[in-house]
């Protein structure tokens, strides 16, 4: 029987490293939960929402203010691949070296044709082909002369659109393009900052579509918007957040702001002050424009009792968040929100 005493003694002592292990993970990720909700309770529900056009399953460029990934979207209306390049979505299939049709699947089938002829009238599989060299010949000269000719268009777009930034640059940025802004002691935040260093340069990176300029009076409304959007929240003001969002922005908050409600508390975000930021991209589809800027913003979040005023999450302490928005505007429109972003 002693075997069965040590079986017993081992299995217990087994038992009790278990749960201590269990204890020491419950007592470090219970602090971490807590800080957690407290973050989350800001506007967004410290989740990533919204729509940022065909690029909405892309991730923005990393930048100085947000130089890690961001989060990819927990709550969008935009399906993957809606508004995407369809050519990226369809299956390789025609063009020059398509399988199924295109330039060479058709010269190959010319090809084809001259030999059947010419075995049909005696001269083989092959013998229809001799007549062809000359022909063979011109096409490929024209491919080539096709090629040559889209390479020089490619190589004059992507000139004179970096030229076209570079001009831009150095007639409204004063002290040369910077990466990010600061704002200083005496404020500055976007407008200031970001928009006296990087000036009128604001040209999207990687925009695949038609890059968008983003001037001084852009920033200062980026920042406005960061404030603005913040009180609204916080003052459960939906038709003011109608006038600042998108409808798709709009139908989150209300969410979050109905469960809220549900458990009788509400969420206050104040001091709202923006510290560093920078331009991601900037870019047009179609008659809209997008602009994607890393935003990091001092603030001070809690939530508190509806009925008794007592805070129930977050603290009267300042923090700091760090998040990666995206306006969008039309012609004649200012910019709205569209989307928001965690950082990894």
């Amino acid at each position: 029987m002693p075997g069965i005493w040590e079986k017993n003694m081992n299995f217990s002592q087994r038992s009790r490293s278990l749960f201590k292990t269990i204890a020491v993970v419950l007592a470090l990720g219970l602090p971490t939960a807590l800080v957690i909700s407290s973050a989350d309770a800001r506007v967004g529900g410290g989740m990533s929402s919204g729509s940022r056009g065909s690029r909405t399953y892309s991730a923005p460029p990393s930048t100085t203010t947000a130089p890690g990934s961001t989060s990819q979207f927990n709550r969008t209306y935009t399906q993957p691949g809606a508004g995407m390049n369809s050519a990226a979505a369809a299956p390789a299939r025609g063009g020059m070296f398509g399988r199924a049709g295109g330039f060479m699947g058709g010269l190959a089938a010319g090809f084809l044709g001259a030999g059947l002829l010419g075995m049909l009238f005696g001269g083989g599989l092959f013998g229809g082909l001799g007549g062809l060299s000359s022909i063979l010949g011109l096409i490929i000269q024209i491919v080539l002369v096709v090629v040559v000719v889209r390479l020089a268009m490619s190589w004059w777009q992507r000139r004179h659109s970096q030229q076209a930034a570079y001009a831009n640059a150095d007639a409204s940025a004063g002290q040369g393009p910077q990466p990010n802004y600061r704002s200083g002691p005496g404020g500055g935040g976007l407008g200031g900052g970001l928009a006296g260093g990087l000036g009128g340069f604001g040209f999207g990176a990687n925009a695949n579509n038609a890059p968008v300029e983003i001037k001084p009076d852009d920033y200062e409304a980026f920042e406005r918007l960061l404030a603005d959007v913040q009180t609204a929240w916080s003052n459960e003001d939906v038709a003011k957040l109608h006038t600042l969002a998108t409808p798709e922005m709009v139908s989150y908050f209300e969410k979050d702001l109905a469960e809220n409600r549900a458990r009788n508390v509400v969420n206050k975000v104040t001091n709202v002050k923006l510290l560093q930021g920078d331009l991601a991209e900037a870019w047009r589809e179609g008659e809209t424009e997008f602009a994607t800027v890393a935003l990091r913003f001092a603030l001070t979040d809690k939530t508190t009792d509806r009925n008794t005023g007592a805070v129930v999450a977050g603290s009267e302490q300042p923090g700091e968040a760090t998040e990666v928005w995206t306006f969008a505007r039309r012609p004649g429109t200012g910019w709205e929100l569209s989307a928001i972003q965690q950082t990894n």
